[in-house]
């Protein structure tokens, strides 16, 4: 019974050590993918992934097993896993569900935001006017991830904030092929983003609702636009601005 007892701590500490590895070899290719070192398309190994990372073969199985849920790679049946590829026709789809998810993200917003919140908010979109002038992609990208992000965090809602990431992971999928095009909307961009947070701000949920839902639309119609001219900086890697 001793023996029993003493392997119990010992199989929890293992437990804890598979799922903390899990989490950061997770984290590590969701980054790698969302970089583009990861091109759609490409296949994940997880044998080489294991030995790169210096992890055995388990923790790699099960990061797989959440990027496939959210979105970032897909599975195939005797083949193996893949980084996913979204098609034009299904971006367009996804564009249009993640219009209502931001629509949904503003309104929350506009009911539940914290002083301290809009004031980190506004901190974000004045570093996008400064990038913006400077038509830096590659800068303002990360900045627009956070102004998201914080958006989310004020809508306070954990159900909408699982499903809203799954959705914009799958677009930056896409979006990475088709960036390094658009870095003059960057301005643009920055403008509709001060817009939303002045109407957060003040409590608007209807304003905020829709802006953001136009907000998400017309960076579809950019895309397209984008799609239909050469990179203005081949091999950049930037970014679409929306």
């Amino acid at each position: 019974m001793a023996r029993t007892a003493e392997s119990r701590p010992a199989a929890a500490i293992e437990l804890l050590r598979q799922n903390s590895l899990t989490t950061l070899v997770q984290r590590e290719l969701e980054r790698r993918i969302l970089a583009g070192e990861l091109v759609p398309g490409a296949k994940l190994n997880e044998a080489d992934i294991a030995g790169e990372l210096g992890v055995s073969r388990g923790p790699v199985r099960e990061a797989f097993r959440a990027l496939e849920q959210s979105g970032l790679v897909r599975t195939e049946k005797n083949r193996g896993v893949y980084v996913r590829q979204v098609s034009l026709e299904e971006a367009n789809e996804i564009y249009e569900v993640r219009a209502a998810l931001e629509a949904t993200v503003g309104r929350l917003a506009a009911k539940r935001i914290r002083p301290e919140q809009v004031e980190r908010i506004r901190e974000v979109v004045k570093k996008m006017h400064a990038v913006g002038r400077a038509r830096d992609p590659e800068a303002y990208y990360p900045l627009n991830v956070e102004f998201h992000e914080l958006l989310l965090e004020a809508a306070d809602n954990r159900a909408l904030a699982a499903t809203y990431r799954r959705v914009v992971n799958e677009l930056d999928l896409y979006r990475r092929e088709t960036l390094a095009r658009s870095a003059d909307n960057i301005p643009i961009s920055t403008r509709d983003h001060e817009a939303i947070v002045n109407a957060v701000a003040k409590g608007d949920e209807k304003l905020a609702e829709r802006l953001l839902f136009e907000h998400v639309i017309n960076s579809r119609e950019r895309l397209h636009r984008a799609l239909a001219s050469p990179p203005a900086r081949a091999g950049k890697g930037a970014r679409e601005a929306a």
